[in-house]
């Protein structure tokens, strides 16, 4: 009689104990993707610039480059397609940031952000109707006019062009170097597949474009623990790219005046040219 007491009295606590277990309430916060919570946004500020005085500004010059995003070294500013948590490429934060009206859009005509532009009239430039004659699948088979509007996609902008200042420092003796604008830019192709140039979307301030920037992440293919913004990327210079431009006198791109290899050579030569000027301004 005792025995068959003592199990009835564990059965009734296994029961409560499974109730219990039931009726714990299920909470909508997901477990955590990875050893240590990585999902805090990036609040930092921009890395500010030294103070440079007019008096010692005594050399500088403009140079225009352009990024590739296919590039392996630049394949972080082109990924991901799609975005993630606060991971976005790099163009996404800016049409994002125009959109949001954070940052400035200015035509892309001039490289001198005279005209700003809208998200709205930015849009209507960048996405054009075409209108096309299709013909219906029933009778009486009659011809008509539809409109097709091709819609932004960010993975369709492969490049950018920078426009920066390299200027020597007489206060601190250095040769530093700013970057000023920042340009989207599409390739044109022919319907044979005939390349027709480059097609410009866009000027950016760069400067205004930072605070967004140093508050955006972007992949660190070195080591996936320490976060590494858009302005560290440019600010440490961790692009690779070639130089299309130098500031002349006659105002024209490299490639007018040399093609091919020829205009390959003439951008490698700028950079040792840049590369020459600051050590030659030491004697050892």
């Amino acid at each position: 009689m005792k025995m068959r007491k003592n199990v009835l009295i564990i059965m009734i606590l296994l029961l409560f104990i499974a109730i219990g277990s039931k009726a714990q309430p299920i909470t909508n916060t997901p477990p955590r993707d990875g050893v240590v919570d990585k999902s805090e946004r990036l609040d930092k500020k921009p890395i500010a610039y030294p103070w440079v005085r007019k008096a010692d500004y005594v050399w500088d010059k403009r140079v225009w480059r352009v990024i590739d995003m296919r590039e392996k070294m630049n394949q972080p500013m082109y990924y991901p397609e799609t975005p993630k948590n606060n991971w976005r490429s790099f163009m996404t934060i800016m049409i994002d940031a125009i959109k949001e009206g954070s940052i400035t859009a200015y035509e892309a005509s001039t490289d001198e952000f005279i005209s700003p532009i809208s998200y709205k009239e930015l849009m209507a430039t960048i996405e054009k109707a075409d209108t096309l004659k299709q013909q219906r699948t029933y009778p009486p088979y009659e011809f008509y006019d539809t409109v097709i509007v091709k819609k932004m996609n960010t993975t369709d902008i492969k490049k950018i062009r920078i426009k920066e200042d390299w200027f020597f420092d007489k206060q601190r003796s250095m040769l530093e170097v700013r970057i000023i604008g920042i340009c989207p830019i599409i390739d044109k192709f022919n319907e044979d597949g005939t390349y027709r140039g480059a097609n410009p979307l866009f000027w950016i301030y760069f400067p205004e474009a930072r605070p967004i920037l140093a508050k955006s992440e972007v992949f660190n293919r070195f080591n996936g623990a320490a976060k590494m913004t858009y302005d560290d990327f440019f600010w440490k210079r961790m692009f690779s790219s070639y130089i299309y431009k130098v500031d002349n006198q006659f105002d024209r791109n490299i490639n007018e005046y040399a093609t091919g290899i020829d205009a390959m050579l003439e951008s490698e030569r700028i950079k040792e040219e840049l590369f020459n000027f600051e050590q030659q301004l030491w004697e050892y």
